[in-house]
């Protein structure tokens, strides 16, 4: 297996874990956060969008953890926090600093208009691929906005 294994310590690094897992799916039960070491972890089925692009390659997912350090807060909104076994996707994950930063608030922006909410001292996010690829049936699709 030789997955992705990203490491963001800036909003450009950032942007790029969040292409990578746009379009992953999880369950709440996948997400995690321990107030006492301030880090939120996230086990999603990614999409494998850089096999599938640049090849001629059936759709794929995998396995990967994302990883945010430095965590102090977590919020959600448009969330039913009770049902553990809800599948959400994941389309962005943005920083907005507060003033000049390096502390703000990383977003996960999901389908259907839900957000999780990170308070952050800075940006220490990392994504590693756990698990090999396996072929799904369908392949994201976004509409082009015009």
């Amino acid at each position: 297996m030789s997955g992705l294994k990203l490491l963001a310590l800036d909003t450009e690094d950032l942007s790029v874990i969040s292409t990578h897992m746009q379009d992953s799916v999880f369950k709440l039960k996948d997400v995690a956060f321990e107030p006492k070491h301030g880090q939120f972890t996230l086990s999603a089925n990614r999409f494998v969008w850089e096999s599938t692009e640049k090849k001629n390659l059936p759709p794929e997912r995998c396995r990967s953890v994302v990883f945010l350090k430095r965590v102090s807060a977590v919020r959600s909104q448009s969330l039913n926090l009770a049902d553990r076994e809800q599948v959400l996707s994941l389309l962005a994950m943005r920083f907005t600093p507060n003033g000049e930063g390096p502390d703000g608030l990383v977003e996960l922006a999901l389908s259907g208009g839900g957000t999780i909410a990170l308070d952050v001292e800075c940006i220490e996010a990392q994504l590693t691929d756990v698990s090999g690829a396996w072929e799904t049936t369908t392949k994201p699709h976004h509409p082009d906005s015009e």
